[in-house]
């Protein structure tokens, strides 16, 4: 992980900076082949395409009975994951549930000199969740997914994850799915797109997912609706000298073990802060972190610690870079958090997360 002086420097000419923006235009001309090619097995040979390519990506061999997981198993997951766990993700999907709410567009009519304008505003019948379970499962993943559709009203909300485990179902449950399929990557995108035998035909998929997911979404695009085309995940850290570096350091590792690809940036006007984070992630945390080669590999790639001279050009970088996650870690987070205009999420103050 590089540390880089940008002050008194024009950044957008910077190289570490070039590189960041560039991440993104990944060559997927070497990857399209091979998704077009599994989203038409499926679509012509269903269940079994499906059944092939869970064998030969997940080493996992499942009868076409073994595809759908029982929900008796979703309700024994919950039962025995550690209780402040249980915990946590009910007070999560509460959260999520609440936030959502108030998202809710309504239906209008409206009469003008006898021409009635209105919007009808209805939910989706099917929704497809595509949950990762290769290199990482991560429940929350079940929950920010599952509930603006429970919101919404979605009728019917099915979802697909690769060996998920005990957790992944546990939040499944919580959410009110009933149906998980332990089906992953491009495969599981064209089964909910076109349906096979025992996955339903949805009207809308989404979910995260890696480069191959990312592209079957892109292709199915037009049969089904989609959220986005996400690409490879990153977080930016705005901080100064009242942070913690133990925390700014945690929440960088976090972003890191996602993939190869992701990227952990930190910028701060206080070079002491930048050492220190850089110490704590070298010299305390990296060494306990149960997925470091992925985490070392992330930061080797795309882990960046930028000084400029103020929060201010903080918030500058931060725009051109436009991340995914952004946390502003000062002491008035609030003061600059119209600075920022081009983030995906924001969190403010040391205890947002």
């Amino acid at each position: 992980m590089k540390i880089i002086d940008l002050r008194k420097k024009n950044f957008i000419e910077n190289e570490d900076v070039k590189q960041l923006i560039l991440r993104s235009e990944i060559d997927v001309e070497k990857y399209e082949p091979a998704v077009r090619e599994i989203i038409k097995n499926v679509k012509e040979r269903g269940d079994e395409a499906l059944l092939e390519y869970t064998e030969k990506f997940d080493g996992v061999k499942l009868s076409k009975e073994e595809i759908q997981i029982p929900f008796e198993q979703l309700e024994k997951a919950y039962d025995s994951i550690e209780e402040n766990l249980r915990w946590a993700l009910e007070v999560a999907a509460e959260r999520v549930r609440e936030f959502h709410e108030a998202q809710i567009e309504n239906s209008y009519m409206k009469d003008e000199e006898g021409i009635i304008l209105g919007q009808k505003v209805i939910p989706l019948e099917r929704v497809g969740l595509y949950v990762p379970g290769g290199k990482a499962a991560y429940p929350s993943s079940v929950i920010m997914n599952a509930i603006p559709a429970v919101v919404a009203g979605v009728k019917e909300i099915y979802m697909c994850s690769p060996n998920p485990n005990k957790y992944t179902l546990a939040a499944a449950f919580i959410c009110g799915i009933e149906s998980v399929y332990r089906v992953g990557g491009a495969q599981a995108v064209a089964a909910m797109a076109y349906g096979t035998e025992t996955i339903p035909k949805v009207d809308k998929i989404v979910g995260p997912g890696n480069i191959y997911v990312a592209l079957a979404k892109k292709n199915v695009y037009g049969v089904v609706g989609i959220d986005s085309i996400a690409g490879p995940s990153e977080i930016l850290v705005i901080a100064d000298k009242t942070a913690n570096p133990k925390w700014i350091a945690a929440d960088l590792l976090s972003q890191a073990e996602h993939d190869e690809l992701a990227a952990s940036i930190l910028v701060t006007d206080d070079e002491n802060l930048a050492e220190k984070v850089h110490d704590v992630i070298y010299a305390d945390l990296l060494f306990k972190m149960p997925r470091r080669d992925i985490i070392e590999k992330s930061l080797n790639n795309y882990g960046k610690i930028f000084i400029v001279e103020t929060i201010e050009k903080a918030c500058a970088v931060a725009n051109h870079i436009a991340p995914e996650h952004l946390e502003i870690v000062v002491e008035d987070p609030f003061k600059y958090l119209h600075d920022i205009k081009n983030a995906g999420a924001i969190f403010l103050g040391s205890y947002s997360t």
